[in-house]
C-alpha cells in the first residue's frame, strides 16, 4: 500500500558511489548499484535518515513523497538473507558491483605481538599489524564491525611516514583511522567521531599527531566528538617530531 511519507532520496549527479552510506543503514535499504547508491526498495527504508551524515558529497536527503509503507517484517527477512550470504565470506564485507574499492570493508589476520630478535646481525622482516580496511576517517563508517569494542588509534596522515616503528609501537591490537585536519572536513570529522563513540563501544582512544601546528587540531576534534556523544572514553595524545621521535605523551579527558 502506498502512502505519503518521508523517505531517502539520492541525487545521482552528486553521488560518487563511495559506499559510505551503505553500512549506516540498519535496514539494509541502500546498496551500490551501477556505481551509484540506490534504495533497494521503498519498503526497506524507514525514512529516519541515519545515513545522511555519512555522505561526503551531500547526495542524500529526506523527502516526503508517495511510497510503499515501511515493512519491518520484510526488513528482517531481507537482513536474514544478507546475513546468510555474508556468512559464506565472513572476513570480507560484500560490495555490490560498481562500488568504490577504497570503501570496501575487510578484516585481516595480523602477526602476533611477539617480536623476534635479530639473529647473526640480520634484521627480521617487519610484519604489518593492520587488522582492517579502510583506514581513512572519511571512508570508515561508524558502524564498521572492526570498531566494535575496539581500542582506537587516530593518526595524522604524516605520522606513518615520520615514525618508523608505528606498527610495533602503536598499531598492534588497535583499529586505526587516519586523516588530515588541515585538508579534510573538520565538522564531518567531529560528527563522525561523535557517532563512533556513541554506537561502537570504543574502549580507548590514542591520538598520534605530528609536532607541526596544523596537526594539533586532530586530538581536539576527537575530543569534541567524544564530548558530543556523551561517552567519556580514556584518551591519550602522543606528539611525534618531524624526525620521528616521541616528544610528548599525555592523558586527556573529555569535559
Amino acid at each position: 500500500m502506498k502512502v505519503v511519507r518521508k523517505i531517502i532520496e539520492i541525487d545521482e549527479d552528486l553521488c560518487d558511489g563511495c559506499g559510505n552510506c551503505v553500512p549506516s543503514c540498519a535496514e539494509g535499504a541502500l546498496e551500490i548499484i551501477d556505481g551509484k547508491a540506490r534504495v533497494v526498495a521503498d519498503i526497506y527504508c524507514d525514512g529516519l535518515g541515519a545515513c545522511l551524515g555519512e555522505c561526503p558529497q551531500d547526495a542524500l536527503s529526506i523527502v516526503e513523497r508517495e511510497a510503499d509503507e515501511f515493512d519491518e517484517e520484510a526488513v528482517e527477512e531481507f537482513l536474514a538473507q544478507k546475513k546468510t550470504a555474508q556468512a559464506e565470506s565472513p572476513t570480507v564485507m560484500p560490495m555490490v558491483s560498481g562500488g568504490c574499492p577504497s570503501a570496501r570493508m575487510q578484516t585481516f589476520q595480523t602477526a602476533t605481538a611477539d617480536t623476534q630478535p635479530a639473529q647473526n646481525g640480520t634484521a627480521q622482516k617487519a610484519e604489518s599489524a593492520l587488522s582492517h580496511w579502510p583506514v581513512q576517517i572519511m571512508l570508515v563508517p561508524p558502524t564498521a564491525p572492526f570498531l566494535k569494542g575496539a581500542d582506537l588509534l587516530v593518526l595524522a596522515d604524516c605520522v606513518p611516514v615520520a615514525f618508523p616503528t608505528l606498527h610495533q609501537d602503536f598499531l598492534q591490537g588497535k583499529a586505526v583511522m587516519m586523516g588530515c585536519p588541515k585538508f579534510d572536513d573538520v565538522q564531518h570529522y567531529v560528527e563522525k567521531f561523535a557517532q563512533i563513540c556513541k554506537v561502537s563501544g570504543i574502549k580507548s582512544i590514542t591520538s598520534v599527531v605530528m609536532e607541526v601546528p596544523c596537526c594539533s587540531s586532530l586530538p581536539m576534534i576527537v575530543k569534541k566528538g567524544m564530548e558530543l556523544s556523551g561517552e567519556p572514553i580514556p584518551m591519550e595524545e602522543v606528539v611525534i617530531s618531524t624526525r620521528g621521535k616521541v616528544l610528548e605523551r599525555r592523558q586527556v579527558q573529555a569535559a
